[in-house]
């Protein structure tokens, strides 16, 4: 079965029927074959499939039901415990408990994630990313017994669609390719470039109902607050430290 990457969906509500065990190894193989910072994988992902830990799960994220719904939780963790712990047992110090080590690590996880995705919707199955993840990481990492030098970046939920919603707006493509230099924009290019997502009739109904004046105001004011920000920035900060990392 093949699937095209310009047909993906999030999708939220999900069929009961288990994925079948060599579907799951396929997306986790394609996982695997993710390009990576010097050969060196240094990413773990947890599958979870038991309900009692979806169950301890579900709080970690907001208490969306997918979480518990869909048969499969994958958890795409920055992982240098496996690395450090082979170059120990082979004479080798590692030095990786820093800021660009995180960093290398959590590209690697992200580009796993998505490898994952795209081979998760070519075996027919539907996929929602949980942004979620780096909020509560400390408890994520309590859930899932992570140990030091191991931080979860980002999750998926996956299993059979059990609903077909319509494809979410991108901006245009002028807006995100910049040809040689990065070519920033003017007030008139800003406004053309979000033109049609203000004028679309979802956000004009998110903009009544929060009783505010634009789009924009729905993302500083409701959705993405600086307030929020600054208090799951440091919470994670504090996770990533808590692990070993140091910076």
């Amino acid at each position: 079965m093949t699937n095209s990457i310009f047909t993906h969906r999030s999708i939220r509500k999900y069929k009961s029927d288990i994925i079948p065990e060599n579907i799951l190894n396929r997306v986790l193989e394609a996982a695997s074959r993710a390009s990576t910072t010097g050969n060196m994988q240094v990413y773990s992902i947890i599958v979870t499939t038991n309900q009692d830990i979806k169950n301890q799960l579900l709080s970690c994220h907001f208490n969306q039901k997918m979480v518990v719904e869909a048969p499969v939780i994958l958890t795409f963790c920055a992982d240098f415990n496996r690395f450090s712990m082979w170059c120990r047992q082979r004479n080798a110090e590692p030095g990786y408990n820093n800021f660009l080590s995180f960093v290398t690590a959590a590209i690697d996880a992200l580009l796993a994630a998505q490898n994952a995705c795209i081979e998760a919707e070519n075996q027919g199955l539907g996929i929602c990313y949980l942004g979620t993840t780096t909020y509560l990481a400390n408890k994520i990492i309590e859930v899932l017994a992570l140990p030091e030098l191991v931080v979860p970046i980002t999750t998926v939920v996956i299993g059979y669609p059990d609903e077909n919603p319509e494809l979410t707006d991108r901006l245009p493509m002028r807006a995100i390719v910049h040809q040689q230099t990065y070519q920033n924009y003017n007030q008139q290019e800003i406004d053309s470039i979000y033109s049609m997502k203000e004028n679309m009739e979802t956000s004009k109904k998110f903009i009544e109902e929060n009783k505010l004046e634009t789009l924009a105001q729905v993302f500083t004011e409701k959705r993405y607050t600086k307030k929020d920000n600054e208090f799951f920035s440091n919470e994670f900060l504090k996770a990533i430290k808590n692990q070993g990392f140091n910076f």
